[in-house]
């Protein structure tokens, strides 16, 4: 096994359905994972571009052909985690795309098996 056939964030059916929709209405996406304040900790979507990555940022993978970022804090808790994004019904964040479209996007988890975090690093 190697790195790159670990994904650090997968996505489901649903979301993947999702996406496409959004990116219907609003072109090319982008994804950053919040990390609290005024939407809890949940995938936030925004046209690609919109929200500002930096060094502070790091880039997990893509979904749905979307890149999709954390913060370096934040992954220095996440990084033995593979992220699932997942949709529910619900109201999104204020400022995710999906707000008008009654579902959200949800971060569900799993933790990495030993043989996967030894193909990504995280184990010697």
């Amino acid at each position: 096994m190697t790195n790159e056939q670990v994904p650090r964030v997968t996505v489901t059916d649903a979301a993947l359905e999702l996406i496409a929709r959004l990116r219907g209405k609003h072109g090319p996406l982008m994804f950053h994972q919040s990390g609290g304040c005024c939407d809890g900790s949940s995938p936030m979507c925004y046209p690609d571009g919109e929200f500002l990555v930096g060094d502070s940022d790091v880039r997990l993978g893509e979904i749905g052909g979307a890149p999709f970022y954390i913060s370096k804090a934040q992954y220095e808790y996440w990084k033995f985690t593979q992220l699932i994004i997942d949709v529910v019904p619900g109201r999104g964040g204020m400022f995710s795309l999906e707000g008008p479209e009654g579902l959200r996007f949800l971060t569900r988890s799993r933790v990495f098996t030993p043989e996967e975090q030894r193909a990504l690093g995280l184990l010697e």
